[in-house]
């Protein structure tokens, strides 16, 4: 699992020569309805198991969270089973609205 800045993904996001990656929120529901990046997929951590078939094992995917923490956790997860391109949001959503989006509201 990669590491990933808020600003790398900014770069990554508005690249055109770049395909998107998956972008999979692993927050409570509350929590997404609060704040969450454009097109991110909520799939809570505690639902990730039962649902790995609706994800692409090889397609790009950068874990989000609050803080970073509970996206390394999942993409640790999904590592072990078997996907190949995962990336954790460094500092969750809180990093990403203090370093590029500063009017998403934080909590």
């Amino acid at each position: 699992m990669q590491q990933l800045k808020p600003q790398d993904l900014q770069h990554w996001l508005t690249d055109p020569a770049r395909a998107k990656p998956l972008l999979l929120d692993v927050r409570e529901p509350w929590e997404y309805q609060y704040c969450h990046l454009p097109d991110a997929l909520l799939m809570p951590m505690n639902s990730v198991p039962g649902k790995l078939a609706q994800l692409d094992q090889l397609a790009p995917t950068v874990v989000i969270c609050h803080h970073g923490m509970r996206s390394m956790q999942v993409g640790r997860y999904l590592e072990h089973s078997g996907f190949a391109h995962i990336y954790n949001l460094q500092g969750g959503v809180d990093a990403w609205a203090a370093s590029v989006d500063p009017d998403m509201p934080t909590y």
